[in-house]
């Protein structure tokens, strides 16, 4: 039920489809400021809520969030048209959080407010599925609640995931199938 609500939760959130995001980019690279802007409204969640899982700041996951977009309209002539826009938005997102983390050294958890601040943002989501979701990542580490987000929330392969936060494909699978465990046991 929570895989089927959170793969739910990604097509909202990202509320295009891959070809749709890669026209943004293709409109970004003649520096047309709407397709930015659409790329953005499309994408905006679930990069925010991909930086604060590595950032554990709300402050810091919002200035990762402002730096990714800036660095997309000025690198968006750098894509590559490989029908995973969203791997090389969530690139971009992972190598400013972790400069970003490299320069503040965060280690602290993420604030309760925050994960409610982006659950709240799921207009799809009912005040119960809210509820529920929210009490499932408390459940996580925050390794496992990035690899459940990528995974089940933003669609990432879970060899894409490996790649992105640079861990060993099997590190990866036994993390997302031990909180998936822990999930089930939860509910």
């Amino acid at each position: 039920m929570l895989t089927i609500y959170l793969t739910s939760v990604i097509e909202s959130n990202t509320g295009s489809s891959p070809e749709a995001l890669e026209l943004y980019l293709a409109k970004i690279v003649e520096k047309d400021t709407q397709a930015l802007a659409d790329l953005y409204r499309s994408t905006n969640a679930a990069v925010y809520a991909f930086a604060l899982s590595i950032l554990k700041n709300p402050h810091d996951a919002e200035d990762a969030l402002h730096d990714c977009y800036v660095q997309i309209f000025a690198n968006a002539a750098s894509y590559h048209a490989a029908g995973k826009p969203m791997a090389w938005i969530m690139t971009i997102t992972r190598n400013l959080c972790m400069q970003k983390f490299r320069e503040r050294r965060k280690s602290s958890d993420i604030p309760q407010e925050d994960w409610d601040r982006y659950l709240d943002a799921q207009e799809d989501a009912s005040q119960e599925d809210r509820l529920v979701l929210r009490e499932c990542l408390q459940q996580l580490t925050d390794d496992e609640r990035q690899i459940v987000t990528l995974h089940a929330v933003n669609g990432f392969k879970h060899r894409e995931i490996a790649e992105l936060l640079q861990l060993p494909l099997p590190t990866v699978l036994s993390k997302y199938h031990r909180a998936l465990k822990k999930l089930k046991k939860f509910l």
